[in-house]
C-alpha cells in the first residue's frame, strides 16, 4: 500500500460570500399601547437612546408606523418577537412587522 499524498498547489478555492439580507423592524401604532411603553421597548430591546426613542415613538403615533431598526433576519425576528412578548405580558396589543430591505 502506497501512502503518498499529492500536494498540488494549483488548486484554487473560490468563495463567494454574500452579505445577509437585511430586514426592517416596523413598529405599528394602536390605540392601547402607551407611549411610555413604546419608549421602554425601544430603549430596552432595540437599544435606542431615550431622546431618539421619544422621536420614534412620536413618529409611530403620528404616522401609524416607524422603522425602529434594520438587522439580518434572525436578529430582526428575535427583537420583534421579544417586543411582542413583552407587550402581551403587559397587556398591550403592540405589533411589529418585518420588511425586507
Amino acid at each position: 500500500m502506497d501512502n503518498q499524498f499529492s500536494t498540488n498547489s494549483d488548486v484554487i478555492f473560490e468563495t463567494n460570500i454574500q452579505e445577509p439580507k437585511k430586514y426592517q423592524v416596523v413598529l405599528l401604532n394602536d390605540d392601547y399601547t402607551t407611549k411610555e411603553f413604546v419608549v421602554e421597548i425601544l430603549t430596552n430591546i432595540f437599544y435606542i437612546d431615550i431622546s431618539e426613542a421619544v422621536i420614534l415613538m412620536e413618529k409611530v403615533h403620528s404616522k401609524g408606523q416607524a422603522v425602529v431598526g434594520v438587522y439580518p433576519y434572525d436578529i430582526a425576528n428575535t427583537k420583534a418577537t421579544l417586543a411582542i412578548q413583552l407587550a402581551r405580558k403587559n397587556g398591550f396589543p403592540l405589533q411589529c412587522q418585518l420588511q425586507e430591505e
